[in-house]
């Protein structure tokens, strides 16, 4: 199929028929140049083993304002060669692009650097996309009823022909030139550009006026904001950082907190919601009076109070390896947790006890130290909202 001599004319075929690239791509797979992953199978990766990869978004960056599968990392194609070594060779690399040829690229520079476990993600977004149509059909941008200038009166630009991310470029390229409340009429045969061109206008401050289609072109009149800004301006994207802390292992909370005193050192807001054992790091050392029911004293006889009593998950050879870990700490000059939990708290750190895992455990707020907030899942799911960095720990 590689090789087939077929007719060439620009109205009935491309250069490269569509049967040579089928072969292509069969070649490709049996000669090892490349592994696929097809959209059902990543849906169940990232639902089973969220940790074992990492999706590489190679997009450029107006393409990712438009449209990014959820949690990916971003390195555009052409940063690659430079940033390759802010991936872990030890996971699985899905890169994925529009449409896949820059992903094949991306996942031969990873494998020509020692990557042996890449994998790209078949078709691209455009064809994932297809594949949770409903879940991805947001409404776009409400379009205004302004009065349209004339064609004569507006710039035009015609993206006809172009496949994705052409047309999203190209407007991003042309609005740059034009002025304030200036129109600008753009004509593409992309069938997912009006969806774009909605989300793109959105993150960048621009206003939609009117989309329509005629016959197989999508026709968009976008007017240039008078308080538009670049974009790396335009979107806000969220700042804070949010972490669920269910463990109550030493260690553990330990990386929390430095976590967390490293993004409010940044400026950033940060909020961390204990659950289930983690709250024990939020307990009083003192022995608090409070009449409970014989379950709820049970649960807290065996439960360490306090920081200071919380054990490592590993090594912890009946308290010596706790006791070297906190002594090794103190010789480095590393704080201690309780150190680490009171900077936490007057950097402004949100420390969020999980009500429901409390009446569980028999825990009151009398046991808690000063200045956590009680709250439900709804009220951190809020923060979570916020933020751009989620961790479960």
């Amino acid at each position: 199929m590689a090789e087939l001599e077929l007719s060439y004319a620009p109205p009935y075929s491309s250069a490269k028929d569509p049967v040579n690239m089928l072969g292509f791509v069969a070649e490709n797979v049996l000669d090892n140049l490349v592994k696929f992953i097809y959209p059902h199978e990543f849906d169940q990766l990232v639902q089973n083993h969220p940790n074992d990869h990492i999706v590489l978004d190679i997009t450029e960056d107006v393409e990712r304002m438009v449209y990014h599968i959820k949690d990916s990392y971003h390195i555009p194609l052409g940063q690659l060669h430079e940033r390759i070594n802010e991936l872990d060779r030890n996971k699985t690399i899905i890169p994925y692009c529009a449409i896949g040829v820059r992903s094949y690229n991306a996942a031969r520079i990873l494998m020509q650097n020692g990557f042996s476990k890449v994998k790209v993600l078949a078709g691209g977004t455009a064809f994932y996309k297809s594949m949770h149509y409903l879940e991805n059909n947001l409404s776009v941008q409400q379009q205004k009823q302004e009065i349209i200038p004339e064609d004569k009166e507006l710039r035009i630009l015609d993206c006809t022909g172009l496949q994705c991310p052409g047309p999203i470029m190209k407007v991003n390229e042309v609005m740059a030139t034009l002025e304030a409340n200036e129109v600008l009429k753009v004509s593409a045969t992309d069938m997912g550009f009006i969806r774009d061109i909605g989300t793109w206008c959105q993150r960048t401050g621009h206003t939609l006026l009117k989309s329509e289609r005629k016959g197989k072109e999508n026709f968009a009149y976008i007017k240039k904001d008078i308080n538009e800004c670049p974009i790396h301006q335009a979107v806000e994207i969220p700042q804070g950082k949010t972490m669920v802390v269910f463990s109550g292992d030493l260690d553990k909370v330990l990386a929390s907190f430095i976590i967390a005193n490293g993004a409010a050192a940044m400026g950033r807001p940060v909020t961390m919601f204990f659950t289930f054992w983690g709250l024990n790091a939020l307990r009083k050392t003192e022995k608090q009076h409070i009449k409970k029911s014989f379950i709820e004293k049970m649960f807290g006889i065996m439960m360490p109070r306090g920081s200071e009593k919380l054990k490592l998950s590993k090594m912890n050879m009946a308290g010596m390896g706790t006791s070297m870990m906190k002594k090794v700490m103190k010789n480095k000059n590393v704080n201690s947790l309780e150190e680490l939990m009171s900077l936490a708290q007057s950097n402004g750190v949100k420390l969020v006890a999980c009500t429901m895992s409390m009446d569980i455990m028999g825990i009151t707020k009398e046991e808690l130290i000063d200045g956590v907030e009680l709250a439900g899942v709804a009220s951190y799911l809020g923060d979570a909202e916020e933020s751009n960095v989620n961790l479960f720990i």
